[in-house]
């Protein structure tokens, strides 16, 4: 029987980190329990730094063979998670979102299967979507009540409908919000908690005399739906233009796990591949120059890179923004950071 426990549901490195300095500071003296969700995360996974840590399938891609094999993974992710967690008096349960389907349903079933008396939801951080706020429409809204019928065949299923924000951040089950330092928001005031720095960077930069060094950073473009090939091709070009200007000899390339195609590598770069999430490897390796669109590792770059660094984002005159707003509020984030926008006025 434990007096409180942690669990921590993460879907990215960003979250995983976030999830650590957790569990260090503000919920030290808590079981934690780690639970993620996405396959991309194992390899950074310490098992050693938690009481207890499990991959749990997500029930839309991995359900179980099978009629009604969403359901029964849902299910038997309860199951697994329960037994994780085991009996306590103070359940505080940590996701980057809430209105999901595959993490919702544990606000009322983690509870009840542990005896807590008090649950607490709290929610991570989650890079640049963390910057604004995503309000529910009508018709989510209506999707949450309908998730709430599974109930009647699964009594555990108990969907926890709420209003305002898509993350969560104005349920009622949610105390607190955790946010990054120097990245503006838009949270209740009463609620957010600044974490410290997710990582402690080492060195002093890149070796005076040696070769220069840069990252470019990639993440899915054309993919994600945010530009046209031909954009795509011609803010590559220029990324490489620029890095050749400023004499890199060295140019390093990170690829995002949903960015299979590489979209801004070229032939002269190596393509490098981490055991460690991103943000800790741009604390302690030395780069003249880190450069992208407009990935949040950029505004990590800043904040954990010597000032000798460059630290630029490309091609924001291609973007395809949801809304001026979105553009506004990103290009914030980026400047209040330290992040340079090339060609953006």
């Amino acid at each position: 029987m434990s007096d409180r426990v942690a669990v921590y549901f993460v879907a990215s490195p960003l979250q995983y980190l976030a999830a650590r300095r957790i569990a260090e500071t503000h919920e030290a003296g808590a079981r934690q329990v780690l639970v993620w969700y996405k396959p991309g995360v194992t390899p950074i996974v310490r098992k050693a730094d938690w009481d207890a840590a499990v991959y749990m399938p997500w029930p839309r891609w991995e359900p179980l063979p099978g009629p009604f094999g969403r359901l029964r993974r849902q299910r038997a992710n309860i199951r697994l998670v329960a037994g994780l967690i085991g009996r306590c008096n103070t359940l505080h349960i940590h996701s980057a979102v809430f209105d999901t389907e595959a993490i919702n349903y544990f606000l009322r079933a983690l509870p009840r299967a542990a005896g807590a008396t008090q649950m607490r939801a709290r929610i991570l951080p989650d890079g640049l979507i963390s910057i604004r706020r995503y309000p529910l429409s009508l018709p989510k809204r209506l999707a949450q009540y309908a998730r709430k019928l599974r109930r009647l065949i699964a009594p555990e299923l108990d969907y926890w409908c709420f209003s305002g924000d898509r993350i969560g951040s104005d349920a009622p089950f949610c105390d607190r919000v955790y946010v990054i330092p120097g990245l503006p928001h838009e949270y209740p005031a009463d609620k957010t908690v600044v974490l410290p720095p997710l990582v402690t960077p080492r060195g002093d930069g890149a070796a005076a005399g040696g070769p220069r060094r840069a990252l470019v950073i990639g993440q899915p473009l054309v993919g994600a739906g945010l530009m046209k090939p031909a954009d795509r091709d011609a803010v590559s070009e220029q990324i490489h233009a620029w890095l050749a200007a400023e004499g890199m000899a060295q140019i390093f390339y990170k690829g995002h796990p949903k960015d299979p195609e590489l979209e801004l590598n070229h032939p002269d770069y190596t393509v490098v591949t981490l055991d460690e999430p991103l943000e800790v490897h741009l604390a302690n390796t030395p780069y003249d120059a880190v450069v992208g669109v407009r990935s949040s590792a950029l505004l990590f770059a800043r904040q954990t890179s010597p000032a000798t660094t460059r630290v630029v984002a490309f091609g924001w005159d291609r973007v395809r923004f949801k809304s001026d707003d979105e553009m506004r509020q990103m290009r914030e984030a980026f400047r209040t950071t330290g992040v340079s926008l090339h060609d953006v006025p």
